[in-house]
């Protein structure tokens, strides 16, 4: 059995479970890749993109805030809306909780990235699939981290260290988190939206490089291994590059008169 028939049964359950008995289900966090087969399951049951609604049960993919990456798939019961739903995460969360992460002192607290969070929570035996977005500060070595909803006290008790620093967590409301992604918007002309040309441009690397990144698959593009440097990218997409960092890709701005595209990313700081 594949990840896809795993994940199929189980939204299968959960959606089931949630029409029927008329209460809330979700599944635990999905990744880029993993929301990517959960449209595909949609699809192929004839779900379409604009109907929210699979074996009766309306559903939302949320993340504990608007552009989470990483988000759970939630069953609505019938007295609760898409709107309605979101209203309360954001101020008493059933699914995904908030916390604040912080140093005890500013003073000795290391230069803290995500990989520096996310190792700290894996260490204390915590699942990936546990885990949402991981938003960070690194100027005040402070993260906002979603988990879910049933985890969060404990998390807030036993995350005391990351790195060599020593930390607190407080639950926060989610509306309340006011950590956000930093980009750097650039813009480009190339001859194709074709993964290659946009990758070299944002990296200002030759086309040979960046098919080189891709031979050597370290290229993905909303969490699926890029095998094609022909691959056409489309507006939202994210692609990330090992080694060289992450782009979300906003499209096509205008066609120049020698047929020529300029192009606009917003490349994660």
């Amino acid at each position: 059995m594949t990840e896809r028939d795993m994940l199929s049964g189980r939204l299968k359950d959960l959606s089931g479970r949630a029409y029927r008995n008329d209460y809330l289900t979700h599944t635990d966090f999905l990744g880029v890749s993993e929301q990517a087969d959960f449209h595909a399951i949609l699809a192929s049951q004839g779900v379409q993109p604009s109907v929210h609604r699979l074996n009766g049960a309306p559903y939302v993919l949320w993340g504990g805030w608007e552009e989470a990456e990483r988000c759970a798939a939630v069953f609505l019961p019938s007295y609760l809306d898409e709107d309605s739903f979101i209203e309360g995460e954001l101020t008493a969360p059933q699914v995904v909780a908030c916390l604040d992460c912080r140093p005890l002192d500013s003073r000795f607290a290391d230069d803290l990235t995500h990989r520096d969070f996310l190792g700290a929570l894996m260490n204390l035996g915590i699942e990936r699939d546990q885990i949402g977005d991981i938003l960070v500060d690194r100027e005040a070595a402070r993260a906002a981290i979603f988990v879910l909803a049933d985890l969060a006290e404990t998390v807030a008790r036993d995350l005391t260290r990351v790195k060599h620093t020593s930390v607190t967590c407080s639950l926060i409301p989610p509306g309340e988190c006011a950590i956000r992604p930093e980009f750097e918007l650039r813009e480009g002309s190339v001859a194709s939206e074709r993964v290659d040309a946009v990758i070299s441009l944002v990296f200002r690397l030759a086309r040979g490089k960046a098919q080189a990144y891709i031979d050597a698959e370290r290229v993905f593009a909303d969490g699926r291994t890029v095998t094609s440097a022909g691959q056409t990218l489309k507006p939202g997409t994210r692609v990330s590059v090992r080694g060289l960092g992450k782009f979300v890709y906003e499209g096509c701005v205008t066609e120049t008169k020698k047929g020529r595209l300029f192009v606009r990313v917003r490349v994660y700081k």
